[in-house]
């Protein structure tokens, strides 16, 4: 059942990725700020086709001093989540599952596959998407593994422009925790729009 959150989208095509370049005010980002306290780490999220087999999209997620997603070329939005070309800020642990819960659907499940990293790591990992700039169509998995490979430890992944090259080489990492979520909604997700009336609260339990 789609999960109901208060956000600000529209049908997506994944195979199709698109994003234009954007830049939320500084007090917007300061105040998005958040932290997790959890060990660092970088979480690598593939949308892959339930049928096909094929990618549709790429995107990076580091827990470090800050939670942030790098979504390049993403359609994902929420008014409480500020963007600076394709970094969002403010993941909170209910952007982290709406996220998810967004490109999930009966035609695509969202692979989430995530690695323990050094604090200076993961710093590294938002410094580099930080500077990386929006980025075009079709480009997300070419983009984050351009990324991953300027990083020390990364060195092994390949710049592919395939969601799916790039999970299975990320995946080979030692100490990879892989995990798979399904959904059996509609591929048309143009429903999730404002359902819920209250305002959405950082901090506050998930409405389902």
């Amino acid at each position: 059942m789609r999960r109901l959150f208060i956000c600000m989208t529209a049908p997506v095509a994944l195979a199709a990725c698109g994003a234009e370049p954007v830049w939320a005010p500084d007090e917007a980002v300061q105040a998005a700020h958040y932290s997790t306290g959890k060990p660092p780490s970088v979480t690598l999220f593939t949308v892959i086709g339930t049928t096909t087999g094929a990618g549709g999209h790429s995107a990076l997620m580091i827990d470090g001093s800050e939670r942030v997603i790098f979504d390049p070329a993403g359609t994902w939005k929420h008014p409480t989540v500020p963007e600076r070309n394709d970094v969002d800020y403010g993941i909170t642990d209910q952007m982290y599952k709406f996220y998810i819960d967004y490109h999930s659907r009966e035609t695509w499940f969202v692979r989430e596959q995530t690695l323990p990293v050094s604090p200076a790591i993961a710093e590294a990992l938002i410094d580099r998407v930080e500077a990386n700039g929006a980025v075009a169509k079709m480009m997300c998995a070419n983009e984050t593994s351009a990324i991953l490979r300027d990083i020390p430890g990364f060195e092994s992944i390949p710049q592919t422009t395939s969601p799916v090259k790039l999970s299975k080489a990320f995946g080979q990492l030692p100490g990879v925790v892989t995990d798979d979520h399904y959904d059996n909604d509609p591929d048309d997700n143009s429903g999730v729009l404002m359902i819920q009336a209250e305002p959405f609260i950082h901090g506050t339990n998930l409405p389902y």
